[in-house]
């Protein structure tokens, strides 16, 4: 395993992270609730196998089955190595139609919500705290004084942003510099051989700022683990990422999804191996999901596997652009936040 500096930061991270969307059980009643997780089980089996490996990036929110993900990465790291062998990276969501109508501050949101999460993790900080999707409908201002606040209390070591324009990024983090705020060192967005939209500015804007990239859905829900059009138990259950992250632009995948399937045939791998392989060479830690420890077969298998040139030319050469998708698509003005989103798509 190699390990890389996250951008402006002293974190020394594993080149592939541990993402634990899946551990937490849920009811599948809401896109955050999801059907087809994990209980603490599964999920230290899991959590033991990454350690093993030699990942030491872990990545939660509060959001995964209401705080269930981050109190079962707390009880599992606790019980299987030290703290500070360790990376946490935990979130805050938008705030809530409730805290609205309450008029609670963007900054009094963000310090709750992480104290909040340093209960959930049985931890006294986290290493990196991520604004976990733009808030339209939260005067930036405020969220960038809990921010500070909490990385001055020592609560927070550092921190990342989500689900952002570049333009949002960069304004923020110079509202930061301008106030002699700490600014973010790092960038979570949706990336893989599927949907590789934000290599048109987003990436540029990174490493021009050295901002360390640490993109979620390095396997596309699967897509790029399996055969074109494989049905997975996955696929049935996860709605959203069926409807509305991969499914406007489905056949124009196919001819990238059958090189991965080609390219795995001649290295005697998986799919999801090749897919890894490719990424690893882009951004600075993919975060990989596992809700099995064999899952993680794949990232083992990657960190070995050094694809040529030919190889990479072959998988990136039949991509087109695609719309936004996503949270993205979802989170994309004042009128189209995710908060609202999330209310219209509210159980009943």
């Amino acid at each position: 395993m190699q390990y890389h500096k996250l951008g402006k930061s002293d974190l020394s991270v594993s080149q592939f992270a541990l993402g634990c969307m899946g551990f937490g059980k849920g009811s599948g009643s809401s896109v955050n609730d999801r059907s087809w997780t994990v209980g603490q089980e599964a999920a230290a089996e899991v959590i033991s196998r990454a350690i093993n490996l030699g990942v030491n990036f872990f990545d939660t929110a509060p959001a995964y089955q209401d705080g269930a993900s981050e109190r079962i990465l707390g009880a599992a790291v606790n019980k299987l190595t030290n703290r500070d062998k360790v990376l946490i990276a935990t979130k805050f969501a938008t705030r809530t139609p409730e805290e609205i109508k309450n008029k609670v501050s963007g900054k009094e949101h963000v310090l709750n919500s992480l104290n909040q999460s340093l209960k959930n993790l049985e931890t006294d900080y986290v290493d990196l705290y991520i604004y976990h999707i733009w808030d339209w409908l939260t005067p930036m201002e405020e969220i960038a004084d809990g921010l500070a606040e909490a990385v001055k209390s020592g609560k927070v070591h550092y921190l990342g942003i989500s689900n952002a324009y570049a333009w949002q990024i960069a304004q923020m983090n110079d509202y930061m510099k301008e106030h002699n705020y700490p600014q973010f060192v790092s960038i979570q967005d949706h990336y893989n051989l599927i949907y590789r939209e934000d290599e048109r500015e987003l990436f540029t804007f990174a490493h021009e700022n050295n901002l360390g990239l640490t993109p979620y859905s390095p396997l596309a829900s699967g897509r790029l683990a399996h055969p074109f059009g494989t049905q997975t138990i996955r696929r049935k259950q996860d709605l959203f990422s069926e409807k509305d992250k991969y499914g406007k632009t489905v056949n124009i995948d196919r001819p990238i999804i059958d090189e991965v399937e080609k390219i795995a045939q001649n290295h005697n791998t998986s799919m999801a191996t090749i897919a890894l392989a490719w990424l690893k060479t882009k951004v600075t830690t993919p975060i990989v999901g596992a809700t099995k420890a064999h899952h993680l077969d794949a990232l083992e298998e990657a960190i070995k596997i050094n694809l040529s040139k030919d190889e990479v030319h072959a998988l990136e050469a039949p991509y087109k652009a695609h719309d936004l998708e996503g949270v993205m698509a979802d989170n994309r003005d004042r009128e189209h936040n995710w908060t609202q989103y999330l209310t219209n798509n509210a159980e009943k």
